[in-house]
């Protein structure tokens, strides 16, 4: 009777055995090391799913001791590369510290509560997402304290890049008219840059909730011979679906065009990120009608590389923008619906 009443492919609730004290600092010691060794590394992407994991097998409490330990080690790193820099680069140094700790770090501990409930992958990545401009803009207000501006320096930076890269394809681009709007949507590209760092951001936590899911479902399986497939299910990337509240974001960055001054600049950074975003989302539904269809690896990558032909010529990201940012009126998956039965494909 009780096993009917358990959904299938879903592993019955059995409580963690108590672990001594012992063991417990010892795995805190891991996560925290590890996790630091991520948060200085290319690795980052990877950084919150290890602090979810750290929560889900020892504790919310556990896991802030991990993190504040993660971020110890990872200060020590910095102040070595600081001190070894010197001059103007020191500031520069400690804000990619200050920054990666409030934009990575404190939004992922922050998210666990909402990762523990199985909460959708679109609102999790929200949520990290507005804590992380909140880090983003905290760090800016903390540097500008000691007369330094970190987004100065990486404004001036993408500005240089833009102009040369500009100037080197500025004869070729005025040939077409697609080559004159791609020389000026790269000319202004810098005005964009909390949008795209932002997007960065957003890959970190996107691949970290996707590992998040697996390795939720390899130690379930681990303890139960059962995989936990609904952690799992819900942080596929096909089933990324967005806020619905998001569509208003993306109405008031349209009206770019109409504002001036840094009311247009916010406007130009809100209407790109959610560009970016609802891309994303088209790639997701993208993937999922794959799935659906029965493609296997070979028919996978097929039809990516047919995408990503398309992209190449601006009709693919097009396409795959309208179709996530209409998806909230259709539905194009039927999220809506637990009729998914493909668990066995990977993302």
């Amino acid at each position: 009777m009780i096993e009917s009443s358990l959904r299938h492919g879903e592993p019955m609730s059995v409580p963690d055995p108590i672990r001594p004290f012992s063991r417990v600092v010892r795995s805190v010691a891991a996560y925290g090391i590890a996790t630091a060794l991520m948060l200085v590394s290319p690795l980052l992407v990877f950084a919150p799913a290890s602090l979810f994991h750290c929560a889900m097998r020892n504790g919310r409490l556990a896991a802030w001791t991990a993190a504040i330990v993660a971020t110890g080690l990872a200060g020590l790193y910095f102040a070595q590369v600081a001190s070894a820099s010197g001059g103007s680069q020191v500031k520069l140094v400690y804000s990619s510290f200050i920054g990666i700790t409030l934009s990575i770090a404190v939004p992922s501990m922050l998210a666990i509560p909402l990762v523990e409930n199985r909460r959708k992958f679109g609102i999790v990545l929200t949520f990290a997402l507005v804590c992380s401009a909140t880090g983003l803009a905290m760090t800016e207000l903390i540097m500008r304290a000691v007369s330094f501006s970190p987004y100065a320096v990486q404004f001036t930076d993408a500005t240089n890049l833009a102009n040369r890269m500009a100037d080197a394809n500025r004869a070729v681009a005025m040939q077409s008219s697609m080559g004159r709007t791609a020389l000026w949507l790269l000319t202004h590209s810098p005005q964009v840059l909390p949008a795209m760092i932002l997007l960065d951001i957003a890959l970190v936590f996107i691949l970290s909730l996707m590992m998040y899911g697996r390795l939720s479902a390899w130690r379930a399986f681990a303890k139960t011979r059962v995989a936990d497939s609904e952690t799992r299910r819900t942080y596929l990337f096909r089933n990324l679906q967005l806020p619905e509240w998001l569509l208003f974001l993306f109405v008031l960055g349209g009206l770019t065009p109409l504002l001036s001054g840094i009311a247009q600049e916010i406007a130009a950074n809100v209407l790109a990120i959610m560009i970016c975003l609802y891309i994303l989302q088209g790639l997701a539904i993208f993937r999922s009608i794959l799935v659906r269809a029965g493609a296997g690896y070979v028919g996978g990558t097929l039809g990516f590389f047919l995408l990503g032909m398309l992209c190449l010529t601006g009709i693919g990201l097009v396409l795959l923008a309208g179709v996530g940012l209409f998806d909230p009126f259709f539905d194009f998956r039927k999220l809506n619906r637990k009729d998914d039965s493909h668990e066995s494909h990977t993302d």
